[in-house]
């Protein structure tokens, strides 16, 4: 959801040590679940034939990050190139601010943006464009259930009818011989969490879709390699991203909050995807395989994990991944802007671990830095044509602004913050854009609130 939030107390350096150490290896295990998860009178069969759920072994799938790969960043993560002053914009922002002083407060109170536009349609566009088959793809047989169990679903939310209708077509495809791994058939399951999850049924959407995600990851292991299912297995490897990734957002869910759990498959998702990548530039891409995910596609999930640490305040964990999402953006667009100015703020909160021989860099530095790449924001911003410019653009120009009056009021700069608060200010009310308007406002009293002091 587009929003701002106030961060927490920032995390000491152990705990980020500690996060570093469940990065290094790990050893997932996706066990069968044994019972029917579901309570509704519905309990399909969801293994491949071939690998009967009740006898199938338990599959351990073992990730790792590379042992020379390293967490923290050199100290130049700044843009190459100071911005020029853009002066005032027709998006409302202004003037660039000059580098900041080398004091100031420990506390920092920047805004962060998320970049999905609400969960809730952001759920139904996952589900619909990731997953959802045409009704085409169907058997008329098969087709006539789904018809009916998607008005269930979406038209008229009755849960129990549309399960039943699920079963049916599943049933009527087993008879037909529709392969278990085609699109159509995960879909229907996907389908089927997509149910749960709009009845607030989140533990039974996530029994399904991690049922999903073992029995692709089972067919692999079994007939991935067979020689004329190249394709197949890249379409059922990434089936089994997709689902991991979504995996994730329902553990990080507030009604089911397994952070654990939710972290688990935003590592397996990404790792997969990245080592699929690099193992495709290294070998090349065998014939028949099929295209893997776009680099803009992996760098979605890479946004995703950034955000996960982040949340975590885990922000020197943050501040690369959203680099590497920032590199795999398109460059000039408004999601680009937005990328940046979670950068700057992942910046701007670091306590990273002290490594031994190296001194810790200044809390000066990091502020610098933050402020580069939040000007930097503005001024791509700033030269999108009209044509192009979404949202983002305007809510990152909000953002920014607000956030330069953050770093001034760190300086002591009490001039130049209500100058950027007030600019803030107005550009949210001008996009309706509440929250930037309610963090203007305290920002500017907190600023009343100093000079009654002194």
């Amino acid at each position: 959801m587009i929003g701002t939030k106030l961060f927490p107390a920032l995390i000491s350096t152990n705990s980020a040590v500690t996060v570093i150490e469940r990065l290094v290896l790990r050893n997932v295990r996706l066990t069968d679940i044994k019972d029917c998860p579901l309570d509704i009178e519905f309990c399909p069969s969801m293994s491949s034939p071939a690998t009967p759920r009740s006898h199938a072994p338990q599959t351990h799938i073992h990730t790792h990050i590379p042992p020379d790969a390293t967490f923290e960043y050199p100290l130049h993560f700044f843009p190459s190139q100071k911005p020029e002053s853009i002066g005032e914009t027709f998006n409302g922002c202004m003037e660039t601010s000059s580098d900041p002083g080398t004091n100031g407060p420990d506390g920092v109170r920047n805004i962060c943006i998320a970049s999905a536009f609400g969960c809730l349609g952001w759920t139904i566009f996952w589900y619909h464009t990731q997953f959802l088959p045409h009704i085409s793809q169907f058997p008329e047989p098969v087709a006539k259930h789904m018809r009916k169990a998607i008005h269930f679903t979406t038209i008229s939310l009755e849960p129990k009818k549309a399960v039943h209708y699920y079963r049916e077509a599943l049933r009527e495809a087993d008879e037909l011989g529709m392969d278990p791994f085609s699109d159509a058939i995960i879909g229907i399951k996907i389908q089927l969490a997509y149910l749960f999850e709009k009845s607030h049924l989140y533990q039974k959407s996530i029994d399904v879709l991690e049922i999903v995600k073992a029995d692709n990851l089972k067919w692999i292991e079994i007939l991935g390699d067979k020689e004329g299912n190249e394709a197949k297995k890249t379409r059922v490897l990434m089936s089994a991203v997709r689902v991991s990734i979504k995996l994730a957002d329902l553990y990080a869910n507030q009604y089911v909050m397994d952070k654990a759990k939710a972290e688990e498959c935003l590592m397996w998702g990404v790792e997969t995807s990245l080592m699929e990548e690099q193992r495709r530039i290294k070998e090349g891409v065998k014939p028949s395989e099929g295209e893997w995910f776009s680099s803009e596609e992996i760098g979605a999930e890479i946004e995703e994990l950034a955000h996960h640490f982040e949340e975590k305040n885990a922000h020197y964990l943050a501040a690369p991944l959203f680099l590497q999402a920032i590199a795999r953006s398109p460059p000039n667009t408004c999601h680009t802007v937005i990328l940046m100015n979670n950068l700057a703020i992942s910046l701007a909160q670091q306590v990273p671990p002290s490594r031994p021989g190296q001194p810790p860099a200044s809390r000066a530095t990091y502020i610098s830095n933050a402020r580069s790449w939040t000007n930097q924001a503005i001024s791509i911003a700033d030269k999108i044509p009209k044509s192009y410019r979404t949202g983002e653009c305007d809510v990152g120009c909000a953002v920014a602004t607000h956030n330069l009056g953050e770093f001034a009021e760190m300086d002591g700069n009490v001039a130049g913050a209500r100058k950027f608060f007030e600019q803030a200010n107005a550009i949210s009310k001008a996009i309706g854009f509440q929250e930037g308007v309610d963090n203007s406002i305290a920002g500017l009293a907190r600023l009343a609130e100093e000079k009654k002091k002194d």
